[in-house]
């Protein structure tokens, strides 16, 4: 009889001591002790902890290509109420540990892709994505008549993305949601309107 599996296990549990611990900060002890196996089952599915760290973003990211399709994509919902609800989803996100962990990709960034190349490209490749959705949103405002026809949805997308991640780290060192509040209450204000 084949013995089960530990590989989503070590996933979801190591994703959630990494989030809280940082990449580096997260030994592989650690992950298995949390995930409750042996130390073992790591290496029989990971060749290393940076394969582990790559699976833990597309594991996160999997997760936040839902808020995505619930805002950004979501035809049901006018161009400027999807970014509305895109910007509550974020905040509602990070306010689920008091804002202690922040964004896992945001931390990676900060964290890890000094280390090691296939973390920094697999980071450009989400941040990328997100890109493309908040283009598509904008370019539905622009079209709707929300926006000007002359409106950089790319420029404006690359600037949301910065923007929230920069929100997103403050909130975590100031254990508040306020600098999330700040930028929403700024962008709806001056460069959506």
């Amino acid at each position: 009889m084949p013995r089960p599996s530990h590989r989503g296990k070590i996933l979801t549990e190591g994703l959630k001591v990494v989030h809280e611990r940082g990449f580096a900060g997260a030994s592989v002890r650690d992950i298995v002790q949390a995930a409750g196996v042996p130390q073992g089952s790591f290496t029989n599915h990971f060749a290393s902890k940076e394969a582990f760290g790559l699976e833990v973003l597309d594991l996160y990211f999997s997760n936040n290509r839902h808020i995505l399709g619930d805002t950004l994509y979501n035809e049901a919902l006018a161009p400027l109420a999807r970014l509305d609800a895109y910007m509550d989803a974020n905040r509602a996100r990070i306010c689920q540990n008091e804002t202690r962990n922040g964004c896992l990709l945001g931390n990676f960034a900060l964290e890890a892709s000094e280390h090691s190349e296939p973390i920094r490209h697999r980071l450009v490749e989400i941040f990328a994505e997100v890109q493309t959705a908040l283009e598509y949103c904008l370019t539905a405002a622009v079209a709707a008549g929300n926006l000007p026809k002359d409106f950089e949805c790319s420029e404006v997308a690359s600037f949301m993305i910065a923007s929230l991640q920069g929100a997103i780290l403050l909130a975590k060192v100031q254990r508040s949601p306020e600098p999330l509040v700040r930028l929403k209450r700024l962008l709806f204000a001056k460069i959506l309107r």
